[in-house]
């Protein structure tokens, strides 16, 4: 189902020139596709595997010192450093043990764990949210948090004492937003949902997401016409975009433009502080044109950020099953980004397979690794 073109964002201009302005400090807008070299060969699995890499969208819960034992050893296995991501400013107590957590975990494995912080919510609307908000990102920046995240909650959850809902763009952000800018960090932004949000669960296009909305009421949009569109919550993102020229910005799940990737080049064409992470949303490259995907990923091959939204410990009792559900979803991964194999996707439906893309050597450097310490610095 195609989406409803009428309510798309109205920044274009703006955008053009959020673009002129950045280059003039220094950050490629990618609308050419990058050269490769004529040696730039295949790079198998098993390579992969032992190449560093970070996964800039994860979560650790707390699971004991035996179990970061042997979390940190499949780490080590895959030679991945993983990006924590803190979440979620709603439930400020259980951010504030996360904050807590992360900090630990970067603290007793730095070569392993970075971390992102965020911002209580609970509090919205009162006098001293703002500084308060303030003061915990510059406690997360001393304590080496590399980003802020911004979540979904803003423009979905959190609402005025009118009722209104709050929307990213709104301009009470704009003071968090400049700090993390002037600080040298990074905005992790999940704001809205994949487009299958706002359709009816057998109109999904995969099953991943019929079954978290299924489970997730809460958070799908067709049962809850209130909420604001799909489109108003991607114009809110880009008005931001707009409005923070200097400020980096890693859009989740592929900036919640996974149905599309013109789409999504639109985008990257329109502001070159925009990179995105793939996190929970590879299948959504998988369900579409293979060759059309390549090309996109080619062109586009310096803003693309590889990571899960893996999340370990948030079940203690089971942290061997979520260590060996992360390995499965690395072994696959490589198998799709560097192998023409055939791959089974059951995130998809039953038994649907798609072909690997067999990328070259020189992207997935950057799509596992040098994106990140790019648009991460400090990672």
């Amino acid at each position: 189902m195609e989406p409803n073109q009428s309510e798309l964002p109205r920044w274009e201009r703006a955008g053009r020139l959020v673009a002129g302005m950045l280059l003039a400090f220094g950050l490629a807008s990618c609308s050419r596709q990058p050269a490769m070299s004529a040696e730039d060969g295949p790079m198998s699995v098993e390579e992969l595997e032992k190449i560093p890499k970070i996964d800039v969208h994860a979560h650790i819960s707390d699971f004991g010192d035996t179990g970061a034992e042997q979390f940190i050893g499949l780490l080590k296995k895959h030679n991945f450093k993983w990006l924590d991501i803190c979440v979620v400013g709603t439930e400020w107590e259980r951010l504030q043990r996360k904050i807590a957590l992360a900090e630990k975990f970067h603290k007793a494995y730095p070569q392993r764990i970075a971390w992102a912080t965020s911002f209580n919510l609970t509090n919205w609307g009162n006098p001293d949210w703002e500084k308060s908000a303030l003061a915990t990102l510059e406690q997360g920046f001393a304590e080496g948090a590399v980003a802020v995240k911004f979540w979904k909650e803003i423009g979905m959850v959190v609402k005025d004492p009118n009722g209104h809902y709050v929307m990213f763009d709104d301009s009470r952000f704009d003071p968090l937003l400049d700090l993390i800018q002037k600080s040298g960090k990074t905005a992790i932004a999940h704001i809205g949902e994949p487009y299958n949000c706002w359709l009816p669960l057998d109109s999904m296009t995969v099953d991943g997401d019929r079954h978290y909305f299924r489970d997730h009421p809460q958070y799908h949009g067709y049962l809850h016409p209130e909420v604001p569109g799909y489109w108003q919550q991607i114009e809110a993102r880009d008005h931001v975009l707009a409005k923070h020229p200097r400020l980096r910005m890693v859009g989740c799940h592929l900036g919640s433009l996974e149905f599309d990737v013109d789409e999504l080049a639109k985008r990257l064409d329109r502001y070159p502080n925009l990179a995105v992470d793939m996190a929970a949303r590879i299948v959504h490259f998988q369900v579409q044109d293979q060759k059309k995907v390549s090309k996109f990923i080619i062109k586009y091959q310096d803003r693309l950020l590889y990571g899960t939204d893996n999340d370990v410990g948030e079940r203690k009792a089971d942290l061997q099953s979520e260590l060996l559900r992360c390995e499965e979803v690395y072994r696959r991964d490589y198998r799709y980004f560097a192998t023409d194999q055939e791959i089974e996707i059951p995130e998809i439906k039953a038994n649907f397979k798609v072909r690997g893309l067999a990328l070259p050597a020189s992207i997935l450097k950057k799509i596992y690794y040098e994106n990140a310490v790019k648009w991460f610095p400090g990672i």
